[in-house]
């Protein structure tokens, strides 16, 4: 049962990439043996967490809302590494504002990063493993801001944009079963990342408050979320498409 869990022999693209839970994922997905190519908007970011990995992974700068960037990303990643087996669509942006004054551009910012980069990314791994005839495994990184409301408030259309991914791997499961491309998503809680720790600092009874909230009495870790990210790209999950798999340590159970 352990080598079904392995990756060898296979090529993972991470979105965002360079940080928190992408690096983590990117980091754990090369332990288990794929070749990893890391994309983000920060150079150094990707390249370092390349070098971490090791092997023959590789860095790249993608913006993902940029679809001719995403698909000639995808050719330069086949070009050095192959072409991609494993896609976790990782990159995603949030902010902070209630509706009513929400800016447009702030609104199109984050969804066009989190949905469209989603979707631009998904579709051109999945095109190209269509036309190859070869499965493939595509994870999006959702979060529990897609499954209920966020406590806090003031990013609705973040979570909009969470509850859209979710949308859009179940129905994407359903349309690509055929072609052998399995789509998952990960909902993960709250995550030890830069941003919750600038958090701890800037208001930590906010944050001693919602560690409170989790059954399990603390924050995720990246490499919580990567173990995840492992089991649904390898063949241990062979049998599962259109899941929503919560990592959140029991926040939404009550």
């Amino acid at each position: 049962m352990a080598a079904s869990f392995r990756l060898d022999d296979r090529v993972a693209l991470v979105t965002g990439g360079g940080r928190g839970i992408g690096r983590g994922i990117a980091t754990e997905l090369g332990a288990a043996g794929a070749a990893v190519a890391v994309w983000d908007v920060d150079g150094p970011s990707a390249a370092s967490a390349a070098e971490e990995i090791g092997g023959s992974s590789i860095a790249d700068v993608v913006d993902v809302t940029e679809v001719a960037a995403v698909e000639a990303g995808l050719d330069r990643i086949a070009s050095e590494l192959g072409p991609v087996d494993v896609l976790v669509a990782n990159a995603g942006v949030t902010s902070r504002a209630p509706v009513e004054s929400l800016s447009d551009e702030e609104f199109r910012h984050v969804v066009e990063v989190n949905l469209g980069g989603t979707f631009a990314c998904a579709r051109g791994v999945g095109r190209r493993l269509i036309e190859a005839g070869r499965p493939g495994a595509i994870v999006a990184i959702a979060s529990i801001s897609g499954l209920v409301g966020n406590r806090g408030g003031d990013n609705t259309h973040y979570c909009l944009t969470k509850g859209g991914v979710i949308a859009f791997t179940r129905s994407l499961a359903v349309e690509w079963a055929r072609h052998g491309i399995r789509v998952n998503a990960i909902a993960p809680g709250y995550t030890t990342t830069a941003m919750t720790d600038r958090l701890r600092v800037e208001d930590p009874d906010w944050y001693d408050e919602l560690v409170g909230r989790v059954p399990l009495g603390r924050f995720g870790d990246p490499e919580d979320v990567a173990g995840a990210a492992v089991f649904l790209a390898s063949p241990a999950a062979s049998y599962v498409t259109g899941h929503v798999l919560v990592v959140d340590g029991g926040y939404t159970a009550w």
